[in-house]
């Protein structure tokens, strides 16, 4: 079965959507913030404790199973749900992004990318059909095309070369899918230029995707220039289909994001902050590395309802990070994860009462302090 979306409510004072995903494996509200499993696997959690978030759909990445342990391992155990007993929606990427920042010597062509396999040095190609045919095999709900990831800044000419590139990119891999249980995204490009981003948006939109993503932020852009770029995507997309900003997880990136119409957002900064001592609070962030955090006994947030929150306090999460255990990384990985989840729960309540720009004011005034001047974009 194809997803289907549900258009519940759009926010009467902004551009902010509520929403239903219908998939194989269980339907989910948006807005939702999606956790990354890189490996399959969100670090260091079971998929329990990833339930008992109230995650509604988890993102695993093509390119790294890909090369380990191979789509065809993964196809022989009866896919990617089975293979890490995961019975809710997953969505992968094409992998593009992988291939772009973390492949240090790549050659761009027509054909598509050629890079050296990052664990033994073997000369590998990831072209749109290939991305597809793995994603196909992994057996995800919902599956991306195969872009060309744009860094910034970057110049005019670059960026139209680049998204025409996406397009044809995306065509051929629409033409190589062949998975009638899965759903196929398009991935809008365009750089911070606006009619490169409506013209990428109207090409993909004759393709008929069943969604669409918008790549290309979080690759070094101010906020201002992410707002901006996203408003340029959202402006065009089609409003009976789903819109993924992808490798957003900064709080008020979401809240953002989410006035300019997005339903669903990934990142790796909940865990990857949680390895580093930081926890994500309604009142800011925190560093439970500090020396004040020794003697406080009281849990990471008295308003949370996770797992970490209801059992454990500062003063033990803070020892258990000083003496890198792996405990602490969790207990704080589950927190962040329920914490970002918890804020689109709290978006889609506002939603519903048409008060999300009261709700953004609210945000600011606890994340940053009643003094901080926020700059609106």
């Amino acid at each position: 079965m194809k997803i289907k979306y549900d258009l519940l409510k759009k926010e009467a004072h902004s551009e902010a959507r509520l929403g239903l995903i219908h998939t194989n494996y269980g339907t989910f509200e948006t807005p939702m913030f999606m956790p990354v499993g890189t490996q399959a696997t969100v670090k260091t959690l079971s998929v329990e404790e990833l339930k008992a978030c109230h995650c509604g759909i988890i993102l695993a990445n093509t390119y790294h199973l890909w090369l380990k342990p191979g789509e065809d391992i993964i196809d022989e155990a009866g896919g990617l749900h089975k293979f890490m007993n995961w019975d809710g929606p997953i969505l992968t990427d094409s992998g593009g992004f992988q291939v772009f920042s973390l492949a240090k010597r790549k050659d761009i062509t027509e054909e598509g990318v050629k890079f050296k396999n990052q664990y033994n040095g073997d000369n590998l190609l990831l072209t749109p059909e290939k991305s597809i045919q793995i994603q196909n095999k992994l057996d995800s709900d919902i599956a991306m095309s195969f872009d060309e990831c744009i860094g910034y800044p970057a110049t005019y000419e670059y960026c139209k070369q680049s998204v025409e590139r996406t397009l044809r990119w995306a065509k051929r891999g629409r033409d190589a899918f062949n998975n009638p249980r899965q759903s196929l995204f398009g991935i809008v490009q365009g750089g911070e230029y606006e009619d490169l981003r409506r013209h990428c948006v109207e090409e993909l939109t004759k393709m008929d995707f069943d969604g669409y993503s918008i790549g290309g932020t979080s690759v070094g852009e101010d906020k201002e220039t992410q707002y901006k770029m996203v408003r340029y995507a959202t402006k065009y997309l089609p409003k009976d289909k789903v819109r993924y900003l992808m490798g957003v997880g900064d709080p008020i990136d979401i809240v953002e994001n989410v006035i300019n119409g997005v339903d669903i957002f990934d990142c790796v900064s909940p865990t990857r902050l949680a390895r580093h001592g930081h926890a994500l609070t309604k009142y800011g962030k925190i560093n439970l590395k500090n020396a004040k955090y020794k003697r406080d006994f009281s849990p990471i947030s008295e308003e949370c309802d996770c797992y970490a929150c209801k059992n454990y306090t500062k003063a033990y999460i803070k020892h258990l990070i000083n003496c890198d255990e792996t405990l602490g990384a969790r207990l704080l990985s589950i927190h962040n994860i329920r914490y970002l989840i918890h804020l689109t729960e709290e978006l889609r309540d506002a939603i519903k009462e048409d008060r999300i720009l009261e709700y953004r004011e609210e945000f600011i005034k606890n994340y940053y302090g009643e003094n901080y001047e926020y700059k609106k974009y």
